[in-house]
């Protein structure tokens, strides 16, 4: 543990915040979920238990804060998906998808662990998405509508419905993951993205 913790512990200082949503992200990456109380947050960030509430209205606030960071985390670790009107569209929408599986297989084993607490995640839910970002069909999306407005998608093409039969497909084959042991690898062929992008492309492809 950084000792900087003892050194904010009675400060007050805002850090303190950034501090305790910290510790709280690594528990939550780490799939501790017996240590997500008050009292074990508190011992880990080493600092009294009623210091939480000093930044937080309950547990639940805090760890939904620690969730968004855990996302943040994961998205900033991956490379940016690729830019409307560059490279092959085939290859473009490839690697958007790659994107999206390497994401959740960095993100889903956070979820999974706070599924025993179910207040957590309708807080984060709750959140209105100027806070959180656009969910993972919104952004893709507004890829498509680019690429749309490129021409190089047919001007017909509804691509919010392309959007979600994709990131559905990418949905089937990461939730099974909740119920495998952690740390199981995600395999997905690449020949898989292959086919289902010419899939798609097909229907809606100018």
């Amino acid at each position: 543990m950084p000792r900087t913790a003892a050194a904010l512990r009675d400060s007050g200082s805002p850090d303190l915040r950034d501090h305790l949503i910290g510790v709280a992200e690594r528990l939550i990456a780490q799939r501790r979920t017996d240590a997500l109380t008050v009292r074990a947050i508190a011992r880990e960030a080493q600092v009294a238990d009623g210091v939480l509430y000093n930044y937080f209205a309950d547990k639940e606030e805090l760890l939904a804060h620690a969730l968004l960071a855990h996302i943040e985390a994961a998205e900033r670790v991956l490379p940016d998906p690729p830019q409307p009107g560059e490279g092959p569209l085939e290859t473009n929408l490839a690697a958007y998808l790659r994107h999206i599986l390497d994401l959740h297989e960095r993100i889903l084993p956070a979820f999974a662990g706070l599924l025993g607490q179910p207040k957590v995640l309708a807080r984060f839910n709750s959140w209105p998405r100027s806070k959180k970002g656009d969910n993972l069909r919104q952004t893709l999306t507004a890829y498509l509508d680019a690429e749309q407005q490129h021409g190089r998608i047919a001007a017909g093409a509804d691509t919010g419905a392309a959007a979600a039969l994709l990131v559905g497909a990418c949905y089937e084959v990461v939730l099974p993951r909740l119920l495998q042991p952690a740390g199981e690898p995600l395999d997905v062929a690449p020949e898989f993205l292959d086919r289902l992008v010419v899939t798609i492309l097909s229907g809606i492809r100018a």
